[in-house]
């Protein structure tokens, strides 16, 4: 018996061991954490002083610090982008693919090597360029002097197969060592210097000076009335097209699938964790000349790249990972036409380049070609420079019924105050300019004014002005939006109302400096209150409710989200970091006195994120980083009062989608009420095989906290306040090991 104890013994304390081992080695492992981004792209990129908040800052160009352009230097890259001698044939130059007159494209489908060989896309065009950090469709290089490359040794393009012999030739023509000498002074010449003097001309081919640009510099006139229109459908959350092209390149850096047939794989042909069929978001200024469109050049018109959008892209032709913001919408042939009328207002060619008529190689340059896109883009640009008006003090404008808010917003100057007065106004109101107050006038028996959209209008108000207030209105029947804010700062929302409004009640987008408070938002198939991909946000004393979500917070910095009431919806608050949007960050959200209760409305968002809501969530937390959640009201949701989960323990997101850091970490939980929650979860975390909880947390992430009394916990224990480091790194990383096996 004392042999057999003592062996007991033994094994207990090697287990102990064992077990104290597996607790050294997980509190010593580093845990899974995410990168910080190089730039987070949250909140307003407008400009201040301006009249209009659609004027923004242009981006840093990708001109590399040992290679400042110099106009030597462009002006050697200008003759060399156009003479001949660059191809192995002496026939082909940089010009014949990239046409001056053709926007620098081509003209055609598919590029055509000197041999008549057909490539696998279409030639991208090269307006400002320099803004771009990713290059050709699949974006395989960053760098315009190592593009340069490419095209030149392609055996199916320039079919340059000796760099150094070219190198000779160039500097054996005296006109050419001239111009190497004095771009370069001092510098030993070689093949590089011929890529750099092309990158450095390609970094003047700059557009700044359309149409748009002179609207969004404050001359209103510079639109017509069918482009201004075509502007607001532009950046409605109907179309949603200034997701992917925002101003002011009208490009990202991001690459997307639309869905356009084919087997090209794009980005994942280049990059192990590319998406299948993802290309890189082209730029759109200048688009008018350049077509046809797409990356294998299938659309001839703009006309159809909209018609191929409206439709859903790839969703119409069975593409199932096709882009979130790429759902498909309905358009009237008007707003088609405005639509396109817009995009022709894109067109500058102030900045072109002279084409030389004689190069030093002696070779023939590129003929002139007649593009009759120039001729439409002067048809449809015949807005004209705004009339001198007299200077005048702030003032207040009145609107009364059965007259319209549009009008008044367009007689108004920055600084004054356009008063609604109680009535019905079917329309859509476009606010481009800054300083504005938009207030409506309650009636007798306190009623606030009514913008109703009859279930047609795509949103009620499109707003891009800095300093803009908006109260006492409300909002009904519009099919995306109630209100859209976009790109902008310093903005408020007071005292409206959202009802039936489609994907959102309140959107504000990229803005810098938001007040939303006294709102009340219901009947909306996504977020009834939304701030997305903003700065510095407060939502407070507001309700939401019969919605999918009611307030949601995405990619959001700095936000505060305190005394509002939130019930009747499938997730009651959201704080999310999303992939594969301009910012790339979600953090130190504040979550406090807030009553969340009941969301357990059934989910009938038709498509995109917010399909995937659990029913019966209070409070969810996704891959968002230093929330505090503390001293709320949490009850009677029937899957659970707080989850904090990380993007890849949803299973929702293909790994590949995946440019942002997926994991949460730092939150607190901590002194919130629980009651009657986790009583019936949603299927999706039944099937799941997990218990529901109050408090739920899928073990990814570092440093989160919970300490909530009274609570239960999924798992049973959650680290807290009180818990060391090491331990906290311990369990978590045990924790993450045994919740992946579980998931």
């Amino acid at each position: 018996m004392s042999t057999l104890l003592k062996w007991l013994a033994r094994l207990l304390g090697g287990l102990a061991l064992l077990l104290v081992g597996i607790v050294i080695v997980a509190a010593v492992a580093p845990p899974a954490v995410d990168a910080a981004p190089a730039a987070h792209g949250a909140g307003a990129s407008s400009v201040e002083p301006s009249t209009s908040g659609l004027l923004r800052a242009f981006p840093a160009t990708n001109e590399p610090a040992d290679n400042p352009t110099t106009p030597q230097k462009a002006e050697l890259g200008r003759l060399l982008f156009f003479d001949p001698v660059l191809s192995g044939s002496d026939d082909v130059s940089c010009a014949h693919c990239h046409h001056p007159d053709l926007g620098f494209g081509d003209g055609r489908s598919h590029a055509v090597g000197p041999g008549g060989a057909e490539l696998a896309r279409n030639t991208p065009g090269l307006w400002n360029v320099a803004y771009a950090q990713n290059l050709f469709w699949d974006g395989r290089l960053q760098s315009l002097e190592a593009q340069a490359e490419v095209p030149l040794t392609h055996p199916d393009e320039m079919g340059v197969d000796d760099t150094a012999a070219l190198t000779a030739e160039l500097l054996a023509i005296p006109a050419y060592a001239d111009l190497f000498a004095a771009a370069f002074p001092g510098e030993t010449i070689d093949f590089a210097h011929v890529e750099r003097a092309l990158a450095a001309f390609q970094r003047t081919l700059l557009t700044a000076d359309s149409p748009f640009d002179r609207y969004a510099a404050g001359d209103f006139e510079a639109l017509t009335a069918a482009q201004r229109r075509g502007l607001a459908l532009f950046r409605s959350g109907a179309t949603r097209c200034f997701e992917c092209h925002a101003a002011p390149t009208f490009a990202t850096d991001g690459f997307r699938v639309v869905g356009v047939p084919g087997d090209d794989p794009g980005r994942a042909g280049v990059s192990d964790d590319g998406l299948d069929g993802a290309f890189k978001v082209p730029a759109l200024r200048n688009v008018a000349l350049t077509a046809p469109y797409m990356h294998d050049g299938s659309l001839a018109t703009l006309a159809d790249v909209v018609d191929f959008y409206a439709e859903g892209g790839g969703l119409a032709h069975g593409r199932e990972n096709v882009d979130v913001f790429v759902q498909g919408f309905s358009l009237t042939a008007q707003e088609r036409d405005d639509l396109v009328a817009f995009l022709y207002a894109l067109t500058d060619e102030s900045q072109l380049p002279e084409v030389p008529t004689a190069v030093p190689s002696g070779l023939p340059v590129v003929a002139r070609l007649e593009n009759p896109e120039r001729a439409a883009a002067a048809a449809h640009n015949v807005g004209g420079p705004a009339a001198a008006g007299e200077a005048r003090a702030a003032t207040t404008i009145r609107v009364q019924p059965g007259a319209s808010i549009q009008a008044a917003v367009d007689e108004a100057q920055p600084g004054d105050t356009i008063e609604v007065a109680y009535g019905i106004y079917h329309e859509r109101v476009i606010i481009d300019i800054s300083d504005l107050t938009l207030v409506g006038v309650p009636n007798a028996a306190g009623e606030w004014p009514i913008l109703d959209g009859e279930g047609v209008l795509a949103d009620g108000v499109v707003a891009s002005g800095n300093n803009f207030s908006i109260g006492r209105l409300q909002f009904k029947n519009y099919t995306d939006n109630g209100v859209i804010v976009e790109g902008v700062r310093n903005v408020h929302f007071y005292d409206l109302y959202a009802e039936n409004t489609g994907t959102y009640g309140i959107y504000p987008v990229r803005s810098t400096d938001v007040l939303i408070e006294r709102v009340e938002a219901t009947g909306v198939d996504d977020a009834g209150i939304y701030a997305g991909q903003c700065e510095n946000v407060v939502v407070r004393d507001s309700v939401a409710h019969g919605n999918v979500l009611g307030i949601e917070l995405e990619n959001t910095l700095n936000g505060e989200v305190y005394n509002n009431h939130v019930y009747d919806n499938t997730l009651g608050i959201l704080i999310v970091l999303l992939p594969q949007l301009t910012s790339k960050v979600s953090a130190n959200t504040q979550v406090y006195d807030n009553l969340v209760e009941d969301n357990n409305h059934q989910n009938f968002s038709p498509s995109g994120f917010a399909r995937l809501a659990p029913v019966g969530t209070g409070i969810l937390l996704l891959a968002t980083d230093n929330a505090d959640v503390t001293n709320n009201v949490i009850r009677d949701n029937k899957t659970t009062g707080v989850a904090v989960f990380s993007l890849t323990g949803t299973g929702f997101f293909d790994v590949n989608e995946l440019d942002v850091g997926p994991l949460p970490e730092g939150n607190r939980v901590h002194g919130n009420t629980y009651e009657n929650n986790a009583t019936d979860p949603d299927p999706l975390v039944a099937e799941l095989g997990i218990p529901a909880a109050d408090v739920m947390w899928d073990g990814s992430g570092t440093d989160n906290r919970f300490n909530e009394e009274g609570a239960s916990y999924f798992p049973n224990v959650l680290p807290g306040e009180g818990w060391p480091g090491f331990l906290r790194r311990a369990y978590g990383n045990v924790l993450t090991f045994l919740v992946g096996q579980l998931l």
